[in-house]
């Protein structure tokens, strides 16, 4: 039921997902794509070059002797396989056959203990280490600075994929890095229990990956932030290792495990994460209600997050979005009056579920809001997943497609929307590309919430300088607006700038000040957030 019947996917780039799933472009969609048709699905993954490895002999029987020969790999196919994220750009690069930021060697350590003598030995050798789970990062966060190392091996913790501990009392479990979220959710759904925790890289993502990014699910109305969940975690650095979590909270100092949570693989690697679980859910309720515009809309969410009563899931599309429907690609292009706004309540007690529900309902109603529309709310549900599968016969027709996200406080959501709406569509407009641009709110606290926007239009001749040019404007506009660079996609290196300029001189020091301990040679994905 629900998420948790998902597959955990091995996704082989640059495609997305299943291949099985792989979707078709909607005819809806054809308008969009070149006329002269587009550039299709660019080289295979065996046809990718990449340069030839400067990690030294040395260095590679060092890593051997720690993890085994059979779990040190620099096979072609490994290394594209292990090459940047899923961002556009880092596929269409990789659609091009450029493989230029490939891993010399891919690492699989099976423990802790490995992940540190590992560490220790790339400082000792000055070579650079970036951490991977699902490689789902979509800012560059796997793309490592080369100026100041020997070579870059990719540090996969697939193998640390267990559930260490279940405390069915306190209602927390510990579980080790590498395990996936699709497989982390089937594995305590066994005990009867949730993580909660559903983005939509949920087929591909990892625990390690949602710690380090600060990722937010789907269900962040009801279940929080995967930040929010963390309880204790365990890093491995150069120096050593780092246990934090004694208690759920304390007034013993700082609450370091803020610094870690975040940190992007710049601070070492987290090998193990202790979360909240929740019982799994016996019912789900999804609705859709529509709204005349997005201005009553964004009043009837704030009206929910800021007063109640809060669903598990909240959701409301502009009106550009509400008639593209891309969570649903069967219906793109089906007309779709106003905004719709996705709500969804679950739990492990029915009879609560459907008081919730019939609470959310009222409030939406005398907000102005028309529903409940079941079929839409399931639609939206069912789909959730599939609208990733899109991207990969959009950049086929020559389409270009691609999302950032930002946040802010609700009084200057309005304004934000403007002028980030405007920004992307003036510097895409004079390079002869005018986009569409959709945007929805998904994450809601009581000070503010989230924006998420979709942008697609024409693919010029560099697709990857226009969108660069693209997303320079909005961030841009984002620091104008006074709001964050990123919600829940992390600052990796192409929020970097802007993220200094967020947080000012003096607490990018402290930063710098404690890479600097953990991480003296600066081997741990350097370049990447400070």
């Amino acid at each position: 039921m629900g998420e948790t019947a998902l597959p955990q996917v091995e996704m082989v780039r640059p495609r997305w997902g299943d291949p099985s799933h792989a979707a078709e472009l909607p005819d809806a969609a054809r308008a969009l794509a070149p006329e002269a048709g587009g550039p299709g699905s660019g080289v295979t993954p065996d046809e990718v070059s990449v340069p030839t490895p400067t990690v030294s002999d040395e260095m590679r029987r060092a890593v051997a002797d720690i993890v085994g020969a059979e779990h040190v790999d620099d096979s072609h196919r490994d290394r594209v396989q292990h090459t940047r994220g899923y961002s556009t750009p880092d596929l269409l690069r990789l659609r091009a056959g450029d493989g230029a930021d490939a891993p010399d060697l891919v690492v699989y350590p099976g423990d802790h203990d490995e992940v540190v003598r590992v560490l220790r030995i790339c400082a000792e050798h000055r070579v650079a280490v970036v951490p991977f789970t699902g490689g789902t990062s979509v800012v560059g966060g796997l793309t490592p600075d080369r100026r100041q190392v020997t070579g870059v091996i990719t540090v996969d913790v697939r193998r640390l994929d267990r559930v260490e501990s279940v405390d069915e009392v306190s209602r927390v479990a510990t579980l080790q890095a590498g395990l996936r979220g699709v497989r982390a959710e089937e594995l305590l759904a066994e005990r009867g229990f949730t993580i909660g925790h559903f983005p939509q890289s949920y087929e591909g993502a990892g625990i390690g990956g949602y710690a380090a990014t600060r990722s937010a699910g789907q269900s962040s109305a009801g279940y929080g932030r995967f930040d929010e969940m963390v309880e204790g975690l365990v890093l491995a650095t150069p120096k050593g290792t780092i246990e934090l979590g004694t208690a759920p909270r304390s007034a013993a100092g700082p609450d370091l495990r803020q610094l870690i949570l975040g940190s992007e693989g710049v601070l070492g690697i987290i090998t193990a994460v202790t979360v909240r679980i929740s019982p799994l859910p016996r019912r789900r309720l999804f609705d859709g209600w529509r709204f005349p515009d997005f201005a009553s809309g964004l009043d009837a969410i704030r009206a929910l997050a800021q007063d109640g009563p809060r669903p598990t899931v909240v959701r409301l599309s502009d009106e550009l979005e509400t008639a593209l429907n891309l969570a649903d690609p069967d219906q793109l292009g089906a007309e779709s009056p106003g905004c719709l706004m996705v709500v969804g309540v679950e739990g492990a007690d029915e009879a609560e579920v459907g008081r919730r529900h019939d609470a959310v309902a009222q409030a939406l109603t005398a907000a102005g809001g028309s529903g409940p529309d079941l079929d839409a709310g399931e639609a939206w549900r069912a789909g959730r997943f599939r609208a990733p599968y899109l991207r990969d016969p959009l950049l086929d027709a020559g389409v270009l497609v691609e999302t950032l996200e930002t946040v802010t406080y609700w009084s200057r959501i309005e304004q934000l929307k403007a002028a980030v709406t405007g920004a992307l569509t003036d510097a895409l407009t004079a390079q002869g590309t005018p986009p569409l641009v959709l945007c929805h709110v998904s994450h809601v606290y009581a000070a503010g919430a989230s924006l998420y926007f979709t942008v697609v239009a024409p693919q010029t001749e560099d697709p990857v300088a226009q969108w660069t040019a693209a997303k320079q404007a909005a961030n841009e506009a984002i620091r104008a607006s006074g709001a964050s660079i990123t919600h829940h996609h992390a600052v990796g290196r192409d929020h970097r700038a802007v993220y200094h300029a967020e947080i000012g001189e003096l607490a990018l020091e402290v930063l710098r000040a404690v890479k600097s301990t953990l991480d003296p040679h600066g081997v741990c994905n350097p370049g990447v957030l400070v």
